[in-house]
Formats: C-alpha cells, structure tokens, sequence
C-alpha cells in the first residue's frame, strides 16, 4: 500500500513535471522571437562613402551596433547623395526619413545656430576638451535640449582631431592677400574670412576637388592632411596653411531619431550610446596617428609646403573671432546658454591643458 502510494506520487510528479516543462516549451518560442526579432534602420550622411575620418566613423557605428546587438538592430549607411544630399541629414531623421545620421553639429547653423558649439568655435576647446564638457561639463544635456524640438537624440560620433586652416592656391604672405580669395569653409569661420575680405563657399566635400580644380574656390578648408589628403588636395594645390585656430576640434555628430530611439528597449539604447561613444574615442586616436604619417607623406612625396600664416594675418583673425562671437551670440537667441556653459568649461579646464600639455610639450622639446 505504501509502496503503491510511492509510486503513484512520483507518477503524479512525473507527470506534473512534464506538464510545467511542456507550457514552458509552448512560452519559449515567444520569448525567442522577440528577442531575436531585427530592427532595421538607416543612416543617412554628409560623407563620400569610406571617406577616411568621417566616412569610416559612420559605417563603423553602423557594424558596432549590429554586433553588439548581436544582430538584433542593423543599421545600413548611405553616403551622401545616395538617398538625401549631404547637407539635409538633419532634416532626414527628424522627419523619420532616416533613423540615424552621420555629419557635424555645425552644418546646421542656420537652423540651429547654437548647434556650432558641438562641432567646434574659433579658438575654442580641444578635442580632449570638447569631450571633457559634453561629458562632465553640461554639455550633453544642453545638446539634448538643444534638439529635442526637432525630434533629435544627438551623440559625439566620432572625432577628426585638431584641423590645418586649408589648402591654398597661391601662398598668403600678408593680409591684402586674402582680398577676394574665395575659400570653402564651414561654420564662423566663414564669417572671420568675409570680414577679413575673402569669400567664403559653402559645398559638400565630394564637390570640393572639382571646384579648386576649375577655379570656383581658390582655397580648401576642410580637416587634416589624412582627410584632406584622401581627397587628393595635394594634387591642385600645394600650400597647406595651419594650424585651423577657426575649427580647433572635429567632432562628429550622431543623431537618432527620437521617438525610435525611446521606442528601443533599454538595452539597444545602450548599445547605440555606447557604439557612438567607442568611435569617438577610437577616432581620435585614429585621427591623431593618420594625420601625422600624412603630414609627412605629403610633404615627402607631393612636395607640399606646410606654412603658418603671417603675424599680421594671424592677429586680424583672431581679432575678427572675437568680434565675430560676441555678435554671433547677441543675434541668436538660445546661444547665450550654450555660450556661457561652453566658455565656463574652456575657463575650467584651460589652466590645466596649459600645464599639462602647452608646457610639457615646450619642456620635451627644448
């Protein structure tokens, strides 16, 4: 009887067991196929496909989400032109066009004018500086404010390092020289040259060679000698003026199309964060090391002369920044915020880089 009652119990166990295993396979499949579901997005750009700095950051964002997201969320880049123009990226995500988008804050200044402070200002903050204020000084929140209206979630995506201040034509030996010089530049540092008495254009990087070739522009600002050299400026012109006082920093922009980006589980969140986090970094180092070995290359193998501009240049640049900044910031409402917060910052952390760094350097090299 009691043996009987055993065996009966572990039957009901068995069976009980069996049943609990079965409504668990009967669950599973659910749970798997929402994990495992893709989410497929696009990336629009500013950038000629694989360009080196820009280009490479953006597609590397793209394969670093699908693999840390283990497939779950793919991104596909097009290049500029391929399903918007370079300069409608902005545009293009926060309408939905696009989900994501790879270009620099300061394009968007006509839109956005306090959008220029994320790229990078006249004689403003370093590369290391720039990302020590989004970081810890305020300025990802104020970008996220910034862009919120316009259904933005904007990310550092990438980092070209400092800049050289562009190629040139024919060589700027005094500050007459600049007298209708056409220049291609971007950002304030267009206004500095207009009132220096040059004429700044504004085209996408893919029209850049064509137009110094034919004589549309007369000079070439863009980044450094690994960018620039890709694009094969050397070729039309042999002046290389530096260092780009008017764009210190190279900060690339990743936006995200708001509401796709809170309707991403937490953890796809995450990864989009931190995907745009890791090719900042490793651009900048990247960066760093590419524009060295092309600074010699092109020096070596195109006979390109690397030049400062003259002291008297150099100072009315510097005094036109300035001026330029103040009105920059008294015409355009919502700036003042974004100003104040940047330059507390470049106030916080200026003493230190000059130690740090300004000083270390002079001490290794002397």
């Amino acid at each position: 009887m009691s043996n009987s009652g055993n065996i009966s119990r572990r039957h009901a166990l068995k069976l009980a067991g069996a049943g609990l295993a079965g409504t668990a396979a009967l669950a599973t499949p659910a749970i798997a196929s929402d994990a495992s579901k893709v989410i497929r997005w696009k990336m629009v750009t500013s950038w000629p496909k694989n360009l080196p700095g820009p280009g490479v950051s953006a597609q590397r964002i793209c394969d670093r989400i699908k693999t840390m997201s283990n497939g779950r969320l793919e991104v596909d880049l097009y290049s500029a032109g391929e399903l918007v123009p370079a300069f409608e990226v902005f545009d293009a995500v926060a309408g939905g066009a696009a989900q994501m988008g790879h270009s620099a804050a300061f394009y968007w200044q006509g839109k956005v004018p306090a959008s220029v402070f994320f790229t990078t200002v006249p004689y403003g903050l370093t590369p290391n500086e720039h990302s020590t204020w989004i970081e810890f000084g305020g300025g990802q929140e104020l970008w996220d404010e910034l862009y919120a209206p316009f259904n933005l979630k904007p990310f550092m995506g990438g980092n070209t390092a400092g800049t050289m201040a562009g190629w040139f034509k024919d060589p700027v030996t005094k500050l007459d020289d600049l007298q209708g010089l056409k220049i291609r530049i971007q950002g304030l540092g267009g206004e500095i040259m207009r009132r220096a008495g040059a004429t700044p254009v504004t085209m996408p990087t893919s029209e850049m060679y064509s137009a110094m070739q034919s004589g549309v522009v007369d000079a070439i600002e863009f980044l450094g000698p690994a960018s620039d050299g890709a694009l094969g400026l050397q070729k039309i012109a042999k002046h290389y003026y530096g260092p780009g006082a008017n764009k210190p920093n190279g900060t690339g922009e990743a936006t995200v199309n708001l509401e796709e980006y809170n309707a991403l589980p937490a953890d796809l969140q995450m990864i989009v964060a931190e995907a745009c986090r890791s090719e900042h970094a490793q651009a900048l180092a990247e960066a760093t090391w590419h524009n060295a070995v092309a600074l010699a290359n092109l020096q070596s193998k195109y006979d390109v002369q690397v030049l400062g501009f003259p002291a008297d240049v150099t100072a009315e640049l510097k005094r036109l920044s300035a001026v330029v900044m103040d009105e920059f910031v008294e015409e355009h409402e919502g700036t003042q915020k974004v100003f104040e917060s940047y330059n507390k910052a470049k106030g916080t952390v200026s003493q230190w880089s000059d130690l740090s760094i300004r000083d270390y350097l002079i001490a290794r090299d002397s």
